[in-house]
């Protein structure tokens, strides 16, 4: 008789699926979490489909040993895994890892003992257990730590109480219970735009079907009050909603005012959470209790028993954009995923991406517009300051009309923000008797001076050094010296143009959790900073009432280096920054310093021309075949030795695939021919719209046997050139 076979998915990087037997005693359903035995060890997987046409011999078969004590995989986070392991043309293993990334979440926790009053009295009382059986009393049923906690005792004082009859034990659910937002519970008042929006997205989740929503509002006009709406009406369906956010430090505004609207806190999901938080987190979304989430792009793979709908705010940032391990872009993602499910999917932007505004354009998205501030504020003044006629002078950074501009501002009890996109004290550092620059020994990237913490690092690898005192090329002492700002430099300027003032930074660097985050918006809420000087970070979605004055230090900053989305990415984060100043009743200032003055972007800047701006990139992008009008993948190889990885990019290229619709770029060196150790040679596939490219890659690669030592990347839809 031959037994029910099934196909198991292990998070693993090789092959695919292995056939095992099923037990009928296990009652083994599709989805669910299984243990089972491989070569000579046990591993955790994922009944992943049928397998009666499996041709594996009985005497080879194994049993599936065990099913784990958790809710199965929903059939919807299986479709979705699938579709991205095709679309991404990685191993299906890898991109389950994603999904199983808390692997104690697939065991239930130990329930805890608490403890309750009953109607005994201990025979002797002190002041002690008094209080201990006063709180109990008051709050109810209380683990031990806590009661001990509560009333100022020891934990012997609780257990003696227990001995005595005075508390009973009671089991507790394993984990707190999450706090249930309330769709009810503080509704805003809505603009009519908003309110017009709002109704469209709450219908969407009514409906329950699948529509995609470009949310494009300019900065301050209220968007995220919007989508609200859109999760209140979830919350009354009894569904799951996702919110992803670009960055976790995001989540420290956005949380105060979730929680204004709704009530209390969502569940969170990035990577600033503790073990402990994201096994219990887990185990919510897959089991439905957990009713909103909020995220970074890892939690579109979290498996959600009932998704409603899912925001994408920001839904333009580039940091949605994973490049490492499996490479897949979460807004694009985003939309797959509410395919699959039948939910609703909003892109939220003050400047959307190319790809997303040519959807909502060609009728493919639905586009909600909200064309002005919340509340009367207006958009600031835009000023350009031609650095070729004010110089700053040497050392010096901040012109004098910016200096100027903020002697008035400051003067008058309001606040300003530098922004300059450079982290550190300095991008590069110099020998200037020999000219010799630091390098990386591990990338071919220069090592960024950090001051603050007297260290020279890479930003790609994580090398960190100390600044050497003599020069390694000629032997010069104190030579060396630092080239071009950073923050950190940029902050010493405008403390020594302003003593009396009171100056912080705002980075990656020092802003590396939602916690820090907070306590740094507080600062700037109680007027405890006057000049806030910041990188990309500033410009996400920081609202700070007081902030009336921007200061752009290097407007063309971002508008070199050959990479495709340069001047896309120039106008967005120029816009976004813009966006902070002046949110309230007063008008923003924004002082814009440039070399280039009379470059597209600028210009589309300082005019606020964002129609003008998105034709003229389109029609570039058009001419050349280019994304969203053409299709891009990139194949990256890394090895230890470049001689290796030189010699079979040339064997790859020697394969290569022609054809009329069909361009291979390469092999060459990438831009950062060397990162952690490892030599990078890239190929770039470039194709018309409607051909699969991941068929030409599949083709091209059949059969190809890649070196031990060499890593081969496939990137569909690259992002990073570098």
């Amino acid at each position: 008789m031959k037994h029910r076979r099934v196909r198991v998915l292990m998070p693993l990087s090789g092959k695919d699926l292995y056939d095992y037997r099923a037990p009928a005693a296990l009652g083994i359903e599709i989805g669910h979490f299984v243990t089972v035995p491989l070569g000579k060890r046990e591993v955790t997987g994922v009944v992943w489909e049928e397998a009666a046409a499996s041709d594996v011999a009985e005497e080879r078969m194994k049993d599936i040993l065990a099913v784990l004590p958790c809710a199965p995989l929903p059939a919807e986070s299986i479709r979705f895994i699938d579709w991205v392991a095709q679309y991404t043309m990685q191993r299906k293993g890898r991109v389950l890892r994603m999904a199983m990334s808390v692997p104690e979440a697939l065991y239930p926790k130990a329930a805890r003992i608490g403890y309750r009053l009953t109607a005994a009295r201990p025979e002797r009382m002190t002041a002690a257990r008094q209080r201990v059986l006063d709180i109990a009393a008051e709050a109810g049923v209380q683990s031990a730590a806590d009661l001990a906690s509560l009333a100022g005792v020891s934990a012997s004082v609780v257990k003696g109480l227990a001995e005595a009859g005075a508390l009973e034990p009671v089991v507790l659910p394993s984990d707190a219970p999450l706090e249930r937002p309330d769709w009810r519970h503080g509704a805003f008042e809505l603009s009519p735009d908003q309110k017009a929006a709002a109704d469209a997205l709450a219908a969407d989740v009514a409906a329950r079907n699948f529509a995609a929503s470009l949310l494009d509002g300019v900065t301050g006009s209220g968007k995220t009050e919007v989508y609200f709406e859109a999760l209140a009406a979830c919350l009354r369906e009894g569904r799951q909603a996702l919110v992803l956010l670009p960055e976790i430090a995001l989540t420290a505004q956005w949380l105060d005012r979730f929680e204004a609207r709704f009530g209390a806190r969502p569940v969170e999901w990035h990577s600033d959470l503790g073990q402990s938080e994201r096994r219990r987190n887990w185990r919510a979304v897959i089991e439905g209790r957990a009713e909103i989430v909020i995220g970074a792009r890892s939690a579109l793979f979290l498996p959600f028993a009932d998704l409603g709908v899912i925001i994408v705010d920001e839904e333009h940032e580039t940091s949605f954009k994973q490049d490492e391990g499996v490479p897949y872009n979460a807004r694009d993602m985003a939309v797959v995923r509410g395919k699959i499910g039948s939910c609703p999917v909003v892109l939220a932007s003050a400047t959307p991406s190319l790809e997303t505004m040519l959807n909502a354009r060609s009728g493919k998205y639905r586009h909600l517009k909200l064309p002005s501030r919340f509340g009367g504020a207006v958009l600031p003044d835009v000023e350009l300051i031609d650095l070729k006629q004010h110089r700053p002078g040497p050392q010096r950074w901040i012109s004098e009309p910016l200096r100027l501009a903020m002697e008035a501002t400051l003067g008058e009890g309001q606040q300003v923000m530098l922004f300059l996109n450079r982290r550190g004290y300095a991008p590069l550092t110099l020998c200037d008797a020999c000219g010799h620059r630091l390098q990386c020994p591990n990338c071919s990237a220069w090592l960024v001076e950090h001051r603050l913490i007297n260290r020279l690092q890479c930003h790609h690898c994580g090398y960190s050094t100390r600044l050497p005192g003599a020069c390694d090329a000629c032997g010069a002492e104190e030579s060396f010296k630092p080239c071009g700002p950073g923050i950190e430099r940029l902050s010493e300027e405008a403390a020594s143009l302003f003593p009396e003032r009171r100056v912080a930074m705002m980075a990656s660097d020092t802003i590396t959790s939602p916690r820090a985050a907070a306590e740094f918006v507080a600062a700037m809420d109680r007027g405890e900073i006057d000049i806030l000087i910041g990188t990309q970070i500033v410009a996400k979605g920081y609202h700070f009432p007081n902030l009336t004055l921007v200061g752009v230090i290097d407007a063309d900053l971002g508008l070199t280096g050959g990479d495709l989305r340069a001047a896309e990415r120039t106008y967005q984060l120029l816009s976004q920054v813009m966006g902070r100043a002046g949110r309230e009743s007063i008008r923003g200032k924004v002082y814009l310093q440039s070399h280039l003055p009379e470059h597209p972007v600028i210009a589309a800047i300082v005019h606020q021309e964002s129609e003008a701006f998105f034709n003229l990139e389109a029609a570039g992008r058009e001419s050349a075949g280019m994304p969203p009008f053409g299709r891009l993948a990139a194949l990256i190889l890394s090895g230890p030795k470049a001689e290796s990885v030189a010699s079979f990019a040339a064997e790859l290229a020697r394969r290569a695939p022609a054809g009329e619709r069909l361009a291979i770029l390469g092999p060459a060196p990438a831009p950062l021919s060397m990162i952690r150790g490892r030599h990078r040679y890239r190929f770039l596939i470039k194709c018309a719209k409607d051909v699969s490219i991941q068929a030409i890659i599949g083709k091209w690669l059949q059969g190809c046997r890649l070196p031990s030592d060499i890593r081969l990347q496939i990137d569909i839809d690259p992002y990073n050139f570098m």
